[in-house]
């Protein structure tokens, strides 16, 4: 029976991470869709599809008028609180469980990567974990947010007369964490293996890491729908579901042993 491209391709990945003494992962808002997250631009879903970040979610937009950021992120924190990990994150857990994967890199902040048990998790644009007082610095858990807003549907800070509470998510126009990008950086360059996982790859600086890899002669692997800037320098793509194309890639492993 002649084989399928997609285990073919699926083959090859598992062919590759054997082959590899050291593999990062890099995932994007597309590993996330299958748990029900919205990615960010598909016209009608995308988080940002009909609204301006700049305008509600930016450092600029917080201190500008803090209720207008909250009337955008509280609703999304609600969202994002009941989402549970899909065969992708689980998949990409159990190959560091193993000892096939180093670390996973991360763009987002929906702690889904963690709870479904990823130690070694840089997350490069932070998380809705904790939000803290941006005069304090008291930090509080997801769960305790909600209990901040004041009657203006403001966070404040509970101890800490008129701190106002964000999230320890990185906004539009703030730095990304030094010693997170940095561990990424460094995660990339010695890589001989990045999986990209549900990233267009187009945002920046998380968007340069494959080249990193590239550069000092490692493979990138692409598992994502659509096109990216790397499509033709990778050494294997899989365009399906994420959450089914991970798992094949495991059981491609397994046929391996």
């Amino acid at each position: 029976m002649k084989r399928s491209a997609a285990s073919t391709a699926a083959e090859q990945l598992a062919a590759l991470i054997r082959g590899s003494a050291s593999t990062v992962a890099l995932t994007g808002a597309g590993i996330s869709v299958p748990s029900g997250i919205p990615d960010f631009r598909t016209p009608g879903e995308g988080i940002w599809s009909d609204v301006d970040p700049f305008e509600v979610a930016s450092i600029d937009a917080f201190r500008r008028d803090p209720k207008r950021f909250w009337e955008f992120y509280r609703p999304r924190f609600s969202m994002l609180g009941d989402k549970r990990p899909n065969a992708a994150h689980e998949a990409l857990a159990t190959l560091e469980t193993e000892g096939m994967l180093e670390a996973v890199i991360t763009q987002n902040i929906d702690r889904l990567h963690r709870a479904a048990g990823t130690r070694d998790l840089i997350e490069v644009h932070g998380s809705i974990a904790t939000s803290s007082c941006v005069a304090c610095g008291r930090s509080y858990g997801l769960e305790e947010v909600d209990e901040l807003f004041d009657a203006r549907g403001i966070a404040v800070c509970d101890v800490c007369p008129g701190g106002l509470v964000k999230p320890d998510v990185v906004l539009f126009g703030e730095m990304l964490p030094v010693e997170a990008i940095e561990r990424a950086r460094s995660l990339a360059t010695s890589a001989d293996l990045m999986i990209c996982v549900g990233s267009s790859l187009e945002v920046f600086p998380a968007a340069g890491l494959p080249e990193l890899t590239l550069a000092h002669g490692g493979d990138i692997a692409l598992i994502t729908i659509g096109p990216t800037p790397y499509d033709r320098d990778a050494a294997v793509k899989l365009g399906g579901d994420v959450a089914a194309e991970l798992p094949a890639v495991l059981a491609a492993l397994a046929d391996l042993d």
